[in-house]
């Protein structure tokens, strides 16, 4: 009875549950629905802040034409709101009105996701940019010479010979440098010093594109040729009216090793024997002349190239990087001229050449140019021509001339000017290997196959893997051409383009001359090649070294801690360590110098720097631009301080609140990058913050500090990887599929960051071509 009576209990009591949830639930749908925070968001957004900012922020001219997009987290942008908008009215959007806005533009339109959701980014057809073109015309040219092998010592190979002719030899040897004053003793003790014959051969690289002027001085007569051994640079071989300097500039593409050929000849005279000496400078664009270092210098079998001189237009820069774009009549009319210019070398030199080596083959000269231009059209069509091809571009312009130069220099104007040569993209009919060859060449010789142990791997369809793509873009990696492009990646990282003339207060730094910048950069060169070619390749290097590259010069400026470790050679040595103040590149001299005033820090320039370079993070440009505060009028403040003071209104900390605790961090640096602990009489305060994309701030206790966080960083890190595809493929990473930044992220980091193993990496998956995706939703 009393079990019967329990279960009627609880029978009742579920019921009752059932009818108070089942009241509930109609009272709820009778009563009005809260909007949810995003919904609130748009409500307030498409009343409040459409009319200024656009439907879906894309901006609207004449009142905020910038699109509302960003990298800050949702809190950021939120207290942005909070503090700033409406623009004249910030009080009327705060609190849970302030973080509904954000809420809805961040997952609308602001976000790095709802960027690539709204726009997905593609890979666009472009055509060569100028140092594409000025390097796969270099390649097409020697092609036909074979391969360049350098050997690891640098220098130029020497031979000295004694006595008129040219085979008495009596010392080889490697020279480091050529600045020679051998009076009238000679070379050495074997050489009569009045009578002898020097010759160097070997190659000079390159570190920047542009005008290089060359100066040669010598009280003997002598013969000079660069890019060719028949293409005189100075002509010195009869002496006049006692002239001992010459000039030449010609322009050259960084990265690239060209031929370099010096024969010096002291004749017997009759008369008092002069003096003997030789040196061989040169000034490099935006520098100053420096007899040419030994980094500089190769040797080993260093074959004939083309340096173009035609000027070419700037590309594209819109999105951060080189894009061919730009189709225009300056376009169309420099590369023209570039092809006109680069046949009449294929006339003079190349062809004549190829003729001589191949007289003894069967055939007539006509028969042969026309095998030498299907040679020609297959590595500069990237892949073989087709008959129709070969019919407009070959034997219309053979038939239109009975004269084999004529015909040679308009066949290869019209393929220089075609699709095929200038839109590397217009391979989709070549085999797989073919088109990834292609790739791998634009991607790390910003060139073209032209080299044949890699048109062999083409025809023997051995690129059509993944992993024989990465055993060939190893291999690839190691030759000189990538190494150059690497640097140049190097450079735009670090914005040095943006350094070209770089001078200082004479009162307050009187030894800060061109002459010091000259050897800074060379420094920063050395340190930067140290760090990407070293068995580590550790991208950590860049902020953790606690060494750099030294000489007499920068040791006599800069100090005790720039001794080098062991002794001083004619090069730029290794220095000694100093852990407290050294921490890579972000500490180097040219770096910081670069980043500061001519008589002062700039806190301002070294944190964009840092926001935008080393953490990729966005910056709106200032609405205005506006000078510093001046020192004399703030006797008693810091830099720092004068800072702080100018930047403090709600409207500029929105961008100061990022770059200022950055470039505080750095201020124990002064404008010529020399560590301090004070200004004026008070100390240097260098305490600074760094607020992640994820909101987290960072302390920043100076500038070890920053360094450590710099090498560790997933922002910094994102950064760096995102930079150099962009870099090196000329497309925007996303394009190649989404989530793979993230996915490159983690390789990188499991490959303990190493510079060499990312690079190869990009280099596949262009190779490998775009993967389609989708962003989501």
């Amino acid at each position: 009875m009393l079990r019967r009576r329990h279960i009627l209990q609880t029978f009742l009591s579920l019921a009752l549950l059932f009818f108070l949830a089942i009241s509930a639930r109609a009272n709820e749908s009778n009563s009005p629905k809260e909007p949810s925070l995003f919904e609130l968001g748009q409500k307030i957004y498409t009343s409040t802040c459409a009319d200024c900012h656009g439907k879906q922020g894309e901006g609207v001219e004449g009142i905020y034409a910038r699109p509302l997009v960003g990298d800050d987290s949702l809190g950021q942008l939120g207290h942005y709101i909070t503090s700033t908008m409406p623009e004249g009215d910030a009080e009327s959007c705060v609190g849970d009105e302030a973080k509904a806005v954000a809420e809805y533009i961040h997952q609308t339109f602001y976000s790095e996701e709802a960027q690539l959701r709204n726009r997905p980014p593609r890979v666009l057809l472009s055509h060569l940019t100028a140092n594409q073109l000025r390097q796969s015309l270099a390649d097409l040219y020697g092609h036909f010479y074979g391969a360049t092998y350098i050997k690891d010592e640098l220098g130029l190979a020497a031979k000295y010979l004694n006595g008129k002719g040219w085979k008495d030899t009596k010392i080889e040897r490697i020279d480091p440098v050529i600045d020679f004053d051998w009076g009238t003793e000679g070379p050495g003790e074997e050489i009569d010093g009045s009578e002898f014959h020097v010759h160097w051969t070997g190659g000079i690289k390159a570190n920047e594109t542009g005008p290089h002027e060359f100066i040669i001085r010598s009280t003997s007569s002598f013969k000079a040729y660069l890019g060719h051994h028949r293409r005189v640079l100075i002509d010195n071989h009869v002496q006049s009216g006692g002239r001992t300097e010459f000039h030449q500039t010609v322009n050259l593409t960084a990265g690239r090793v060209y031929s370099f050929k010096l024969d010096l000849t002291q004749r017997k005279r009759k008369t008092e024997q002069p003096p003997v000496s030789i040196s061989v400078s040169w000034i490099p664009p935006g520098g100053t002349e420096q007899i040419i270092p030994q980094r500089n210098y190769r040797h080993g079998s260093i074959q004939p190239t083309f340096t173009l001189q035609t000027k070419l237009p700037p590309d594209d820069h819109s999105y951060g990087f080189d894009r061919g774009l730009r189709v225009d009549p300056q376009w169309d009319s420099s590369t023209t001229a570039a092809a006109l210019e680069f046949a009449q070398a294929v006339s003079d030199e190349l062809w004549p050449e190829h003729l001589k080596r191949n007289q003894k083959k069967d055939g007539s000269d006509r028969e042969k140019l026309r095998t030498f231009l299907l040679d020609f059209a297959r590595v500069a069509f990237r892949g073989p021509a087709d008959e129709p091809s070969i019919e407009f571009y070959i034997d219309q312009q053979l038939a239109a001339t009975e004269d084999n130069s004529e015909a040679l220099k308009r066949s290869i104007v019209v393929m220089l000017k075609s699709p095929r040569f200038l839109y590397p993209a217009l391979d989709s009919d070549r085999s797989p290997s073919q088109r990834a060859a292609n790739q791998l060449a634009l991607t790390l010789f910003d060139s073209l196959p032209s080299d044949k142990w890699l048109l062999d791997t083409i025809d023997k369809n051995h690129l059509e893997k993944p992993d024989q793509i990465r055993y060939y873009a190893k291999k690839m990696l190691d030759d000189y051409r990538a190494r150059g492009k690497v640097q140049q990646m190097l450079y735009k990282w670090l914005n040095l383009h943006e350094f070209s003339e770089m001078s200082k207060d004479p009162k307050l730094y009187p030894e800060f001359n061109p002459e010091l910048v000259t050897e800074l950069k060379n420094s920063l060169d050395a340190l930067l090649e140290e760090i990407v070619w070293s068995e580590q390749s550790d991208y950590r290097q860049f902020f953790t070294a606690d060494w750099v590259y030294t000489s007499p010069k920068l040791r006599d400026f800069y100090g005790e801690s720039w001794e080098p470790r062991e002794e001083f050679t004619l090069g730029y040595d290794r220095s000694v360590t100093a852990k407290e103040t050294r921490f890579g590149v972000l500490s180097h001299p040219y770096l910081l110098s670069g980043l500061s005033y001519r008589d002062a820090t700039s806190p301002i320039h070294r944190g964009v720097f840092l926001t935008r370079n080393m953490f990729g993070r966005t910056l709106k440009p200032p609405m205005e631009a506006f000078a510093p505060l001046s020192a004399d009028l703030h006797p008693d403040m810091t830099t720092r301080q004068r800072v702080e003071l100018q930047t403090q209104g709600a409207s500029c900390q929105v961008c100061h609140t990022k770059i200022n605790g950055l470039g505080f961090a750095l201020e124990n640096f002064d404008a010529v990058g020399r560590y301090r602990e004070s200004e004026g009489d008070k100390p240097i305060n260098s305490v600074g913050q760094y607020i992640t994309r994820d909101g987290e701030t960072v302390l920043l206790k100076g500038a070890r500090s920053l360094a450590e966080h710099l090498a560790n960083s997933p922002d910094a890190h994102r950064s760096f990887i995102n930079r150099s595809f962009q870099y090196l493929v000329k497309q925007p990473v996303a394009a190649y599929g989404h989530g793979l930044l993230d996915e490159l992220v983690i390789k990188f980091e499991n490959s303990n960051y190493n510079v060499r193993e990312l690079i190869t990496e990009i280099a596949v998956i262009a190779a490998l071509g775009p993967v389609e995706t989708s962003p989501g939703t």
